[in-house]
């Protein structure tokens, strides 16, 4: 791979092109568990499990799995918020060769029924508050075994066998299954459905080990391998998630804390207790934080490192963040069909905020244009990002067109809007869909987005396009205010009107208590567009 611009910033310590173990999840956890067997793994509101109980727990997992019929390729869906039962179900059903099939646990059942029906799983991990969803489903699907989790003794008698039941088949070691990481499908990770419906990306085992050292690159100056704590918030069912969190944790013999929703008590309280050393976030979490007022109480400087993604970073809360906390927040950027990570912000070099910074070891990346993708375009100019690396995946599953679009010549289109700079940082801009065309000028959600952060009554801030008989569309913009905050329509506007140009100033300004969210707290921005349209 020739020289990029972004290579520049990397110190000779840190390879901007890596090479990694040609080896499968499970090999990575077992070499974790040699070296490290008595560091805890997973605390979970207390309970601490080491990696030596957690190897143990995977293979009887996988035993009992092989045991119910599970052979290499078969799919197993896991619908569960995080807890230990997640991981041990996860590299269970790794090590006994089955593909991983991500569930978010608050689907509706439509949504359930398709990724159980295109995805062909037969075994599912189910929380026991969704175990009548499944079954009320399951006669429609390919479902043989479900297997019911239970945090909380609730006496609840069920169909099917528990977790605890269904471990105890595992007596044997798994037999050993041949994994090709180059070839063989680890995780099919459905994209989140906020831009259509969901599609599941076959990432393989090499994707998501080359993400993992990747990562270990990039940070190197930032971890150390045995001694750090990863506060887990975020879902495990989500790509961000699975690796920056649990799978980057077991390669660094990390503890994972595993937390199963965001509550922000919990979690300073989490924080005060258990003193962690990382947080990977999204910006809702660090926005929460930063509005408490008494979160300086909780020890909060224990993190060292906050590196967030899944949506984009308003600059004026990194600030306030950094100030508060003490800590980096390093932004980045990446998606389902990368594994997820391709950027980040550097600690090793400059950091430029409203950036997602620069790519990571072994990715490459460059803009085109919107028209035909095939044109690259210059520094500052906008595009469409492309991506190239071992971090990319195999296509999507059951889906050849699809494929063909989103993967071409060894580039993955992402739909997102972007540009680079003279330096290699790249600003994401928006989706290509949330584009607002108004009188013929193109406006881009987030740039006024950013205005909107900055006002100091402003806690979150939603721009979208709505039709418009003049102007084809006009800006709306959506705002939660800090707790004891006031502001009316027409002050928003005059704001903007003084920090924006004319064609951009939102015509409509709307309060409300909250907005809709993903479960990892991404901003439903296509939720509120069909309000819009429903209304229309």
């Amino acid at each position: 791979m020739e020289q990029k611009p972004w290579f520049k910033h990397y110190p000779d310590h840190i390879a901007t092109e890596i090479s990694f173990p040609n080896q499968s999840l499970p090999e990575i956890l077992n070499e974790t568990t040699e070296q490290f067997p008595n560091n805890n793994a997973i605390s979970f509101f207390g309970r601490k499990i080491t990696y030596q109980a957690l190897f143990k727990m995977s293979h009887g997992f996988a035993s009992a799995l092989q045991k119910s019929g599970v052979k290499k390729g078969d799919r197993v869906a896991i619908m569960l918020p995080n807890c230990p039962q997640y991981v041990v179900g996860y590299y269970g059903a790794l090590i006994a060769g089955g593909i991983v099939t991500q569930v978010n646990p608050m689907l509706v059942a439509r949504e359930l029924k398709h990724i159980l029906d295109d995805s062909g799983a037969e075994t599912i991990i189910v929380l026991d508050a969704f175990y009548e969803a499944v079954k009320g489903i399951q006669e429609n699907t390919s479902l043989k075994n479900i297997i019911v989790v239970s945090l909380q003794p609730s006496g609840a008698k069920f169909e099917d066998r528990t977790f605890e039941e269904f471990i105890a088949i595992g007596t044997e070691a798994p037999k050993p299954v041949s994994i090709v990481p180059e070839e063989d499908i680890a995780v099919l990770q459905y994209t989140g459905g906020t831009t259509g419906r969901s599609k599941g990306a076959m990432l393989t085992h090499r994707n998501l080990v080359a993400n993992i050292y990747q990562t270990k690159e990039f940070f190197k100056d930032n971890i150390l391998k045995g001694k750090e704590r990863y506060l887990t918030v975020i879902p495990l069912f989500h790509v961000f998630g699975m690796t920056a969190c649990m799978n980057a944790c077991i390669q660094m013999a990390g503890e994972n804390i595993l937390l199963p929703r965001f509550d922000i008590e919990e979690v300073l309280g989490t924080i005060k207790q258990e003193k962690p050393t990382i947080f990977p976030g999204v910006p809702t979490m660090y926005v929460a934080i930063n509005a408490h007022p008494k979160a300086q109480e909780y020890g909060i400087d224990s993190i060292k490192l906050c590196n967030s993604g899944s949506a984009p970073m308003p600059v004026e809360l990194m600030r306030n963040f950094e100030k508060k906390t003490g800590s980096n927040v390093l932004e980045g950027y990446g998606l389902s069909e990368a594994s997820p990570v391709t950027h980040c912000n550097p600690s090793f070099a400059e950091r430029k905020p409203g950036t997602v910074g620069i790519g990571f070891p072994s990715t490459d990346y460059k803009i085109v244009d919107l028209a035909t993708g095939e044109q690259e375009m210059q520094a500052g100019e906008l595009g469409e990002l492309v991506i190239k690396g071992p971090q990319i995946m195999k296509g999507y599953w059951n889906m050849p067109e699809e494929t063909s679009v989103t993967l071409r010549n060894g580039w993955l289109y992402t739909g997102d809007i972007a540009m680079v700079d003279e330096d290699g940082y790249l600003s994401i801009v928006d989706r290509k869909k949330d584009l607002i065309i108004a009188s013929g000028y193109n406006i881009y959600p987030r740039d006024v987005e950013e205005v909107l952060y900055e006002h100091p009554a402003v806690q979150e801030a939603v721009v979208i396009g709505v039709p418009d008989e003049y102007r084809g569309e006009t800006v709306k913009a959506i705002l939660v205010l800090k707790d004891g905050q006031t502001a009316d329509e027409a002050e928003i506007i005059e704001y903007c009107k003084q920090n924006m140009a004319a064609y951009r100033v939102p015509t409509i300004v709307e309060f409300r208590r909250e907005l809709p969210k993903t479960n990892v707290g991404k901003i439903l921005r296509r939720a509120l567009r069909e309000e819009v349209q429903a209304k229309s």
